[in-house]
């Protein structure tokens, strides 16, 4: 069987999302987060979460891409089990059995976009219209069987000053300017 895992490629979630997924938990939509909210009114970080987040089931974190992974019926329930528990704690469900119900139905919607080959990425672009939230999914694929690989690589240079120096508070607080 396969779900989705959020996948960090590179440092940005940590910038977009007001808090960002762990590398590697189970995923889901998440689109029920937003079931009692305006989605017009939100804004910056919470703005973006609605617009093109999955959401991490174990720090309730968000998660621009999702990577389709083979996966046991164990782990299936250990994520169902998480998400049940954050629906009670966090979100007020009726009670776990109820919760557990929920989290079953997110994650047989999840499994349902895992019609592609293990480590296919999954984007989500979501919208408000009239009748309600609507969800479009697209795919990125490695081509020719490559996995995916780090959008930014880092390396030491040992005994070289730095060729340019950046400031990056500098140009998020001119940014915001």
């Amino acid at each position: 069987m396969k779900l989705l895992r959020t996948i960090r490629l590179d440092p940005s979630d940590t910038f977009v999302f007001e808090q960002a997924a762990e590398p590697g938990e189970w995923a889901v939509s998440g689109a029920f987060v937003f079931w009692n909210t305006d989605p017009a009114a939100l804004e910056g970080k919470a703005r973006s979460a609605f617009r093109s987040g999955f959401l991490g089931v174990a720090s309730l974190g968000w998660s621009t891409l999702a990577q389709i992974v083979e996966t046991g019926e164990d782990d299936r329930q250990a994520a169902i089990d998480t998400l049940a528990k954050q629906l009670v704690s966090r979100f007020g469900a009726p009670s776990l059995a109820d919760a557990a119900a929920a989290a079953e139905e997110e994650f047989a919607f999840a499994a349902s976009l895992c019609n592609h080959p293990a480590d296919t990425l999954i984007a989500v672009h979501r919208t408000s219209e009239p009748d309600g939230i609507h969800e479009a999914f697209r795919t990125l694929r490695p081509r020719n069987g490559v996995k995916p690989a780090r959008a930014f690589s880092f390396f030491d240079v040992e005994d070289e000053p730095p060729a340019e120096a950046v400031d990056l508070i500098g140009m998020a607080e001119r940014e915001r300017k």
